[in-house]
């Protein structure tokens, strides 16, 4: 239940409603709707408004979740105060018309006050009580509200612990980086540099490992079945480009860049231009060269 919720929130709510970084047939939408509402983060709706709210105005005042706030108000202080004025004006200037032609999407607006408990904390207490023979207490305490609080500080750390520590291989000028607990943690989410620069890659990631992104694997699972389609994605040579002009250093490409710039430095030297020389007493040595040089213990 626990991964179901994750999916709900990462493929869902995330890349398939939020940057449409791909599209979902019916099933699969009504599967990560329910999901979703098995997570318990507000309605689809209401995350996608704030998370485009927040690409579009990261760390400023418009900024939900705004990072220079410091790591509480990022992680859950958010949730507990009142939006900022201008959160709420840019929340409702947002274009959410796509979503508001999805009647899966639309259909969880509507009723979300009752499927939310339902999907939430009704039926896993009833499936693990009743199908698993557990107590009632550890029904409710166990597969009900553990699995909720841990999911929810799975998802926040995306929005505080990856906007603090890590590395900006793509865009040294963004408080967004990678970091791979947050990826491990959240089912791929933690490559938040890379999601910044380019928020329409269904990967969120250049990764071509599941290891640490559970949820592409989901995606490419269900883009085998047929469930899943256009899939998005951004080629090697634009991410190469962006990552040698505004990257921090740590990417691969930049110690790449750095030896193909030798190799072609020494290529194209003009090596039979040049004045060699056997050595000291070669009629060829610059003059300046000789008056420059350095003789110790002279003996006249």
């Amino acid at each position: 239940m626990g991964s179901c919720g994750a999916l709900g929130i990462t493929a869902g709510a995330h890349r398939l409603w939020s940057h449409r970084a791909y599209k979902a047939k019916w099933p699969l939408r009504l599967f990560l709707m329910l999901a979703q509402t098995l997570a318990f983060q507000n309605s689809v709706y209401e995350w996608v408004r704030d998370h485009r709210v927040h690409h579009k105005f990261t760390d400023t005042d418009a900024d939900p979740h705004n990072a220079t706030r410091g790591f509480f108000f990022s992680h859950i202080g958010w949730l507990m105060v009142k939006k900022h004025p201008d959160v709420k004006a840019r929340g409702r200037a947002v274009d959410m018309s796509d979503l508001e032609q999805d009647g899966i999407v639309m259909f969880q607006k509507r009723y979300y006050a009752l499927l939310m408990p339902l999907f939430c904390f009704v039926l896993p207490t009833f499936l693990a009580y009743y199908y698993l023979d557990e107590t009632f207490s550890n029904a409710w305490y166990v597969v009900a509200i553990f699995r909720y609080v841990l999911s929810l500080n799975a998802t926040w750390l995306v929005n505080s612990a990856a906007h603090i520590w890590g590395t900006k291989p793509y865009d040294r000028n963004i408080s967004p980086t990678n970091n791979t607990f947050v990826a491990i943690a959240a089912y791929g989410e933690g490559w938040h540099n890379y999601h910044h620069v380019f928020p329409w890659d269904y990967k969120t990631s250049e990764l071509g490992t599941y290891s640490t992104n559970f949820t592409t694997a989901a995606i490419d699972f269900f883009a085998r079945i047929g469930w899943a389609y256009d899939l998005k994605s951004v080629s090697d040579e634009l991410i190469r480009k962006r990552v040698l002009r505004t990257g921090d250093g740590t990417h691969q490409y930049n110690e790449q860049e750095l030896q193909a710039r030798m190799v072609d430095y020494v290529n194209q030297l003009d090596h039979e231009s040049e004045q060699a020389v056997w050595g000291w007493d070669d009629k060829d040595m610059n003059e300046q060269d000789r008056q420059d040089a350095t003789v110790r213990n002279k003996a006249d």
